[in-house]
């Protein structure tokens, strides 16, 4: 019985780590290949990890690295869930702060109220 104790199916332990919504999402992940255990893709949802496996999979625009600690028993909640994995993953680039300057200056950009009249007034002489 420790042989298999020790042992859990991929789609499963992805659901119990929380990083997908249903476990059938998960099995359809990688059952289309998405998901490396150890550097080699896998293909079949049955596949058993056990602690210290690196698992590569990408989740949205996120390829996510993480390394399994514990196997878990259940879904439980999102800190629970945490202690069940060593993530690897590089972190995100850092979002640029470029303000952009006012657009007005360059002739685009909504006019403002002066604006408008100086148009108007120039609109009206050149129709007279």
């Amino acid at each position: 019985m420790s042989a298999s104790a020790d042992k859990l199916r991929l789609d499963k332990w992805l659901w119990f780590a929380r990083f997908f919504k249903s476990r059938s999402l998960a099995a359809t992940q990688v059952g289309a290949g998405n998901v490396r255990v150890n550097g080699e893709r896998v293909s079949k949802c049955a596949t058993t990890i056990s602690p210290g496996d690196v698992l590569t999979f990408s989740q949205g625009r996120v390829v996510r690295i993480v390394e399994v600690v514990l196997l878990g028993t259940r879904r439980g909640p999102a800190p629970e869930a945490q202690t069940l994995y060593s993530d690897m993953s590089p972190p995100p680039p850092p979002k640029e702060t470029h303000v952009p300057e006012n657009p007005r200056f360059e002739g685009k950009g909504r006019p403002t109220k002066r604006d408008r009249r100086q148009g108007d007034l120039s609109r009206a002489r050149h129709l007279e």
